[in-house]
């Protein structure tokens, strides 16, 4: 008997609705059925009287949710289809995710189309496209040592997660710059001076970064994007560089700055402490119910590649 998770977007009454009317259906097919709602990946934010406030990251899975599971169906919009990679990612569930929302730039399929997108599973006439993820953790004390020596698995961190699009550290509010010394990989360290710091990947380079002036990264490429906020230094710029590298940021700024994973998580990240970023043993695993098309879905979603309306005609000279 096939094993199913149904994640949903509970403040959604559209998804709320299909959520019960897919849970009824796959059990008359003969599935097993599990559901949990997309606030479960929900990182929630810090306090400045609780900087630490976090979920560890293989705590996010939903009960019930195992390695078992032949899929789990997100219902949603991209903001919930980010959180349902944190909760199965761990368990390795791919994701047939489900557009309830508006932009819907990681969703496979629209409503309408689901019982036929259910059938394509049954029939195994899928595929299965895996994005990398990021593990992101804040240490309190900074190491004497590079990335490359320490073994950051020893060392305590007071805030984790996993990132499927990009993390952000800011000062907030945005009113002035800040600094920052990062290093990627053996390399040595470099400052930069901006109002923040995005660390994207492939996926996350439609998203935050793209709006930052940062490059479209097509998935698959092995790749990670280190991109500035609003540099003040015309030698600051983006950076695309070896996802294996991993990538440790110290502040150099007296205040405590924010930082955002995904749009919807964060904590404060004080001037003792270092954060760094590595690419994520776990996948988020999306099923394509077709080929890839991702030229197509920027052309779509976000307008790449239209012709111009207008164009200049040939004009007889006198």
């Amino acid at each position: 008997m096939p094993e199913a998770g149904i994640i949903y977007n509970d403040i959604k009454p559209t998804a709320c609705r299909v959520a019960e009317e897919l849970e009824q259906q796959l059990i008359q097919r003969g599935w097993t059925v599990r559901l949990a709602t997309g606030a479960g990946g929900i990182l929630g934010y810090s306090h400045p009287d609780r900087p630490t406030c976090h979920t560890p990251i293989d705590h996010l899975v939903p009960p019930n949710f195992t390695s078992q599971m032949k899929i789990a169906i997100v219902l949603g919009g991209d903001g919930t289809v980010l959180s349902a990679a944190r909760q199965v990612a761990p368990c390795g569930i791919p994701m047939l995710t489900v557009n309830t929302g508006h932009m819907g730039f990681l969703t496979e399929t629209y409503i309408n189309h689901l019982s036929e997108a259910i059938d394509q599973v049954e029939n195994d006439n899928y595929t299965i496209e895996n994005r990398i993820m990021l593990m992101v953790r804040v240490y309190s004390e900074r190491s004497q040592n590079t990335p490359q020596t320490q073994d950051n698995t020893k060392r305590p961190s007071i805030w984790e997660a996993l990132c499927l699009n990009e993390m952000v550290l800011h000062r907030e509010p945005l009113t002035s710059m800040c600094h920052f010394e990062i290093q990627i990989g053996h390399h040595a360290p470099v400052d930069m001076a901006a109002d923040g710091v995005i660390v994207s990947t492939p996926t996350g380079s439609t998203a935050y970064s793209l709006s930052a002036g940062g490059a479209v990264v097509t998935p698959g490429v092995p790749v990670l994007q280190l991109m500035p906020i609003c540099p003040h230094s015309l030698a600051s710029r983006a950076l695309v560089f070896n996802d294996s590298d991993p990538v440790t940021i110290y502040p150099v700024y007296p205040n405590q700055l924010v930082m955002v994973v995904d749009g919807n998580g964060g904590c404060y990240v004080s001037p003792e402490d270092e954060v760094v970023i590595e690419k994520s043993p776990y996948l988020a695993r999306f099923i394509r119910l077709q080929t890839p098309e991702f030229f197509r879905i920027l052309r779509e979603k976000l307008g790449w590649g239209l012709p111009h309306i207008a164009k200049p005609t040939s004009v007889e000279l006198p």
